[in-house]
């Protein structure tokens, strides 16, 4: 039996009849852009956050740029943000003028180093960009701190991290504003692309609102320059049933995430950890291992599929080539690259499933030691 690493069908068999009940009423009304779905999913996810506002994106790479359009970074301003991570990130930075400042990552969960924060830091930097990679929160009270006493923005990347808890709070609660992807594989996905600008500022929601739909303040006045970036009716509608299932999905990984835990000590590989005070919610299980390449191929052997996040650090990207990075520069975000290495991890996995890959990953281990034995 083969192991996928994401299995979207296993979840759709479980709310079936929920999602087509709810898309089914977006037919019926004819909403197919923004509409009653969206606003409702709005609400039930600001409350859900504990913020004041939710808008509703086409996907989570455009929320991010139209936060910082919003906050009127642009060209001349600097943003910092890890090197590692997926490149959605420093992209939205470069498309509203701002150039990505990269700063390394912590060596025990690849979220960004807060130490690093300072020697980026210049007159020109109006934000920083944590991101809560793989689902594990971010340093947020040591990076608000910093970002207090230097007058600079915080704009949450919590595109991976639906329902985290850092210190008690949801992620996407603590910056100026936070971004959601809501692309299908993610915890709370949605069929099709989306995405959402979390705040409590009310201002800058509005702006947010008003960009997504091409400027416009009332239909056909148009204050500024917008874009189309509306969510669509039905991905309202099924992220609005998803919603109502992602604290009993987030808690399946979990578990899933202990029981990889307990069965892969002791084969070599470097498991996460979860941080102090967080409560991740491993949309992805990340390990590392010096022999990573090797692993996946053994892996692959036995029908059990993984992914890279991510294989080349953002300042080696040919992309980034123009900003004169060069390998060395940021070694752990490097050695994250060379070495991570994602399991299965999906809250439908079945415990036959999760023994099959601690058995692959524990068979490597001791194929390595029979072969060095043999020499």
């Amino acid at each position: 039996m083969g192991v996928p690493f994401v299995d979207l069908k296993a979840q759709y068999r479980y709310i079936r009849e929920e999602v087509h009940a709810a898309i089914q009423e977006v037919i019926d009304n004819t909403a197919f852009v923004l509409g009653p779905a969206v606003e409702r999913f709005e609400r039930d996810f600001a409350e859900y956050l504990g913020v004041e506002e939710v808008v509703g994106i086409s996907n989570g790479t455009v929320a991010l740029q139209l936060t910082l359009l919003a906050l009127g970074i642009g060209p001349g301003d600097e943003v910092i943000l890890p090197a590692h991570t997926f490149i959605a990130t420093a992209e939205a930075v470069s498309h509203v003028g701002a150039r990505p400042v990269f700063v390394d990552v912590r060596r025990d969960t690849g979220n960004l180093d807060v130490s690093r924060l300072r020697e980026a830091r210049t007159k020109r930097t109006r934000a920083i960009i944590p991101v809560h990679l793989y689902g594990q929160p971010a340093d947020m009270s040591s990076i608000l701190q910093f970002a207090a006493e230097e007058q600079i923005l915080v704009i949450e990347d919590a595109c991976q991290a639906h329902g985290a808890r850092y210190r008690g709070r949801r992620v996407g609660s603590f910056g100026h504003a936070a971004c959601f992807s809501f692309y299908p594989g993610k915890n709370l996905g949605a069929y099709g692309e989306g995405g959402a600008v979390a705040t409590n500022d009310l201002e800058l929601a509005s702006r947010v609102r008003r960009l997504r739909d091409h400027g416009q303040t009332e239909r056909y006045r148009h204050a500024e320059v917008g874009y189309n970036a509306r969510l669509e009716g039905i991905q309202g509608a099924v992220l609005g049933v998803k919603l109502r299932h992602l604290d009993t999905w987030n808690a399946a990984r979990r578990a899933h995430a202990a029981l990889y835990d307990q069965g892969l000590a002791g084969s070599g590989i470097q498991a996460p950890i979860m941080a102090h005070g967080c409560e991740p919610v491993y949309h992805l299980y990340v390990i590392r291992s010096e022999h990573r390449n090797a692993l996946r191929a053994h892996l692959g052997e036995q029908g059990i599929q993984t992914g890279l996040h991510y294989p080349v650090p953002i300042h080696l990207q040919a992309a980034y080539s123009p900003l004169g990075h060069r390998e060395g520069n940021f070694p752990e975000a490097e050695s994250w690259a060379r070495e991570c290495l994602s399991l299965p991890m999906y809250a439908e996995l079945m415990p036959e499933q999760l023994e099959q890959v601690i058995q692959g990953v524990n068979s490597f281990g001791l194929a390595a030691v029979s072969q060095a034995n043999n020499h």
